[in-house]
């Protein structure tokens, strides 16, 4: 007997949600889902209730039409859609407002430029003279390996060799300075 009922649980089918018949209903048995969403979204209590509220202002201004408007299918997805489209609306406002407020500028100095070519000729020059070569042929003239290897006259894993050792060696020397 305990066979058969266990059978009659597995074999039924579960039960399609059943559309609600008014707005009240759909706002009753969706809004606390869709504020914990939302709310977990957010973090802030006030901005899930707000994006929640706004959610269902906007399905509420189409209901008496829901039957003919062709995006409006499942009001529960609509709602929830909604409410993460407000949210997304309003990190991208919170961004652009903050970049017209806080233009990122260079606070780079006229005579940077000319300390940073310095520092990297003062670095380069400590290198063995074919590590600098590797490393110059490939990294600021842009030649591949195959070519500064034609260059140099030696193979190109040996120029892909060189040119590892000597920017681990200068990421040595820069980590020192730091340290």
């Amino acid at each position: 007997m305990q066979a058969e009922d266990n059978l009659v649980e597995l074999s039924a089918e579960p039960e399609a949600p059943v559309a609600p018949l008014s707005f009240e209903e759909l706002f009753l048995d969706v809004h606390d889902r869709l504020y914990r969403a939302l709310y977990f979204i957010t973090g802030s209590s006030a901005d899930a209730e707000e994006l929640m509220q706004d959610a269902f202002l906007k399905l509420w201004e189409q209901w008496d039409r829901i039957d003919r408007i062709d995006r409006i299918d499942d009001p529960v997805a609509y709602l929830f859609r909604s409410g993460l489209n407000g949210f997304r609306m309003r990190m991208r406002s919170t961004r652009t407002a903050a970049r017209r407020l806080m233009p990122v500028a260079s606070t780079r100095g006229p005579f940077d430029d000319v300390n940073v070519r310095e520092d990297v000729r003062r670095m380069l020059r400590e290198l063995p003279s074919r590590q600098r070569a590797a490393i110059v042929l490939t990294e600021i003239f842009g030649y591949s390996s195959e070519q500064a290897a034609r260059i140099m006259r030696i193979r190109p894993t040996t120029v892909r060799a060189l040119a590892s050792q000597g920017r681990s060696a200068l990421r040595g020397d820069v980590g020192g300075e730091d340290a």
